[in-house]
């Protein structure tokens, strides 16, 4: 029997269609997320020596950025409520946009904290209004795609890191970098269109979900079924803390490698992302989650260790190529996961987990930038390697389809 042919007029058909415009949209909120990210994490090193820093005072711009993004993460929530998720994600790239520019002309080192506290928040709101959107649209499309948004994400990033090291190869300012960054982050939020989903899809349920609009609960019990995941997501991002903020100051100060080389280790980061990313639904649905949450696991310990022992930048851009490779499941699972639980309030579930989120991102950027100051980095790569093999411990937890919620 043959497959039936795709004719053009059905080709564009699918195209124009409610879910597929859906997740381009949702997968170019991902992109400028990720640009945004890639753009303030490569640019340490010269924001720090255009304002004379101290690795300490960094530090603290770091922590500023993941304290106000969880309490971004809230506000979005409640734009969310007030203008709907596509109107949220738009204005939260629009405002991350301007972060980066007010981040690259900050006069002093005050303007420079109120600078990044802005990025955090702007972030906070992308993170919770992108991911419910994200939950929304897998849904309808009735199969794993949750990691394809993340791959965009990283793809992106991929693209800002290697714009800040051919700047950098040109003499470029910290300011001018940043300003080109913040170009990109806006057009990509220009080119975010208004969609409608189907309210009743047919895809858009599994048998263990409740319909959208009926009342769930979200006490105690929630947080209990939330922690296996919120574990494997907090010690992710103590991981993508650890290398995104720092890896292009370890191999600028550790392994004495110039600033237009520097970044290539964030750049390798991310290329190792998108490579598992975009590989990581079809392994889902081939191998199930619970394997594929094991070999990620196993292979992150391998690469961070790797990672801390590196002699040379070469070694240190490859290991941290496969640090991504291994990390780049366990995001997008978690939230997946995570967002099935409570269909009919996933905004509200995702808010919560992105506790877990920031305080990953707080504990790695803060033990980093510490021992980063001490001059200890490989420490800083060395620790999370033992503590990634805990996670082996809650794979069971990623089962799908998850059992119905008491």
């Amino acid at each position: 029997m043959t497959a039936p042919v795709q004719t053009p007029a059905r080709r564009r058909s699918g195209r124009r269609s409610p879910h597929a415009a859906a997740r381009r949209a949702v997968a170019t909120v991902f992109a400028a997320q990720g640009a945004a990210v890639a753009a303030v994490s490569t640019t340490v090193p010269a924001v720090t020596e255009r304002l004379a820093l101290s690795p300490l005072t960094m530090t603290v711009l770091v922590v500023t950025v993941a304290l106000s993004a969880g309490v971004g993460s809230f506000a979005g929530l409640a734009l969310i409520r007030r203008v709907g998720p596509v109107a949220a994600m738009r204005a939260a790239v629009v405002a991350t946009a301007a972060a980066l520019l007010l981040i690259g002309r900050a006069p002093g080192q005050t303007a420079a904290a109120v600078s990044y506290g802005l990025f955090g928040m702007a972030l906070g709101c992308i993170d919770v209004s992108a991911n419910t959107r994200a939950a929304t649209v897998e849904r309808h499309y009735g199969r794993s795609i949750f990691a394809s948004f993340y791959a965009a994400w990283s793809a992106a990033g991929i693209a800002a890191a290697l714009l800040t090291a051919g700047t950098a190869h040109l003499g470029w300012p910290a300011e001018h970098t940043l300003t080109a960054q913040a170009g990109l982050v806006l057009a990509l939020a220009l080119t975010v269109r208004a969609h409608e989903l189907p309210a009743d899809s047919p895809l858009a349920l599994s048998a263990h979900e409740e319909p959208a609009g009926k009342s769930v609960a979200l006490g105690r019990e929630l947080w209990a079924e939330l922690a296996p995941f919120g574990l494997v997501l907090l010690v992710a991002y103590v991981i993508d803390s650890t290398v995104s903020s720092w890896s292009t100051l370890y191999l600028h100060q550790t392994l004495d490698t110039a600033l237009s080389l520097a970044p290539l280790a964030y750049a390798a980061y991310q290329v190792g992302t998108v490579t598992g990313r975009t590989c990581a639904d079809r392994l889902v649905r081939t191998l199930g989650p619970v394997a594929v949450i094991r070999a990620a696991t196993l292979l992150t310990a391998a690469a961070l260790a790797g990672l801390a022992a590196a002699p040379a930048w070469p070694y240190a851009v490859v290991a941290a190529a496969c640090t991504g490779l291994g990390v780049s499941a366990l995001v997008p699972l978690c939230l997946a996961s995570a967002g099935r639980l409570r269909p009919g309030a996933t905004e509200a579930v995702l808010a919560r987990m992105n506790v877990f989120n920031y305080m990953g991102v707080l504990a790695g950027g803060a033990a980093s930038g510490i021992l980063g100051s001490t001059g200890h980095f490989r420490l800083a790569y060395a620790i999370p390697a033992g503590l990634v093999l805990a996670l082996l411990a809650t794979a069971r937890s990623f089962a799908w389809p998850p059992r119905p919620p008491l």
